[in-house]
């Protein structure tokens, strides 16, 4: 083994294998490959060498490749003091037969990095006190959020709710799904003069309308609407209004009621709790922030590994595509800004970097790391929220490489965590 280091988060290893030593290695795989084959003629795993490597040739070459390159990972890895990041062939070796192999390994190392005291940075996010106000404001929202609608005469008023029957010029394909129909036509329907707009331009449109009476406007569909059949075009539409309903504000003994409380004092504690419970959260994230930015300012810059840095820069650049990319017009525009959309990736994907290897370099002096338990209970909460059953979306991310990137995303947040309660201590000294 040679190595070498042309920059200081990577390393190469050349390595080189006797013929000598293949030889004696591909009689011992094919051998162990006679273990798990039947061949006609022989009890299992006494065929002949030279008949195994005839017949499975391929086979064999595979696996004993593949013997060779783990031992020389085995061997690079014995340095303890090489924080490696990742390593990898550096391209698919060629075994001949009667030659030496030659391949080499490439190591991304972890950087060097300054980090100073950072159990003594002190940074001030006040608690945010909750007032009777704020209180009032969240049940005021309760109330209208469970209020129920009721027919109202005169015109139509913000945030009210019409009965309509409405028709648009638009012709239907003969495949339209039902949403697409219900977007053009319908009748006993309703429709809502709040954001977001059902039918854009209904808001203004429809505001002072009233029972009884016709309207006719045009709506112009956003270019990346979800129904790609009205995308970008302009519908004239007439709409005849049935009924005009408005909220009716609860009283106290309905809001109780919805919400299954038994009294409105005891509602409004429950609210208390909350806005306390989520003030004190905004707070924690706000001084986790100002906790790394503290720490991260006083930090020089420093190399990231290259090929962790490729990687990085190719996934921002895929968010980007996902973000930006809804239509073949915006695959046209996106490659025409290739260069402007890399640049973009890469700074990102520094700054990501960045963030991760000071983190991590925290974590292993700190020794802090992550239990299967705490991975196991953030998968239960997150199949919850997104709707699947745990082990369907365990399965997910698996095979999306979506594990190890939540892994580094729980890692991450105990070392802030950690980071955070230090400063705490900090600032009370």
């Amino acid at each position: 083994m040679e190595v070498r280091s042309e920059t200081p988060c990577r390393k190469d290893f050349d390595f080189t294998v006797p013929a000598a030593a293949i030889a004696r290695e591909a009689d011992r795989t094919a051998r162990d490959f006679a273990l798990s084959v039947n061949i006609p003629g022989f009890r299992r795993g006494k065929a002949p060498v030279s008949m195994l490597k005839s017949r499975f040739a391929d086979e064999i070459n595979r696996e004993l490749k593949r013997r060779i390159v783990y031992a020389a990972f085995d061997k690079v890895s014995e340095d303890k003091d090489l924080d490696m990041v990742s390593c990898g062939l550096e391209k698919e070796p060629e075994l001949k037969d009667g030659e030496d192999f030659k391949f080499t390994l490439n190591a991304d190392i972890a950087p060097e990095i300054e980090l100073g005291d950072y159990t003594a940075i002190q940074v001030d996010v006040p608690a945010v006190e909750i007032s009777e106000d704020t209180v009032n404001e969240r049940v005021a929202f309760y109330r209208s959020m469970y209020a129920n609608y009721a027919d109202v005469e005169g015109a139509a008023q913000a945030d009210d709710m019409l009965k309509v029957d409405y028709k648009a010029d638009f012709e239907l394909p003969e495949d339209a799904s039902a949403s697409l129909k219900r977007q053009v036509a319908t009748e006993n329907g309703y429709i809502w003069l709040s954001e977001p707009e059902i039918i854009p331009g209904a808001i203004a449109a429809l505001t002072g309308a009233e029972t009884g009476k016709e309207y006719e406007f045009d709506s112009t569909y956003p270019e990346n609407y979800r129904e790609t059949a009205l995308a970008g075009k302009t519908l004239h539409y007439k709409v005849k209004v049935l009924g005009v309903q408005r909220k009716k504000e609860l009283t106290d003994e309905e809001l109780c009621e919805k919400t299954r409380t038994p009294s409105l004092e005891e509602f409004r504690k429950m609210i208390r709790i909350s806005l306390e419970n989520e003030a004190a959260g905004k707070r924690h994230g706000e001084l986790v922030e100002k906790v790394y930015e503290t720490l991260s300012a006083g930090i020089p810059e420093f190399e990231l590994p290259p090929g962790v840095l490729q990687t990085e820069v190719s996934r921002e650049l895929r968010k980007l595509a996902n973000n930006l990319v809804k239509s073949e017009a915006d695959v046209e525009e996106f490659k025409a800004k290739t260069e402007e959309h890399r640049k973009t990736a890469e700074e990102a994907a520094r700054k990501s970097l960045r963030r991760t290897f000071i983190l991590r370099k925290i974590a292993r002096l700190e020794k802090i790391e992550l239990s299967r338990s705490e991975v196991d209970a953030q998968l239960k909460g997150m199949s919850r929220y997104y709707g699947y059953k745990e082990k369907e979306f365990r399965s997910m991310l698996e095979k999306t490489g979506g594990m190890d990137e939540l892994q580094l995303d729980i890692l991450n947040a105990k070392v802030l965590d950690f980071l955070a309660s230090k400063a705490e201590a900090a600032a009370k000294k």
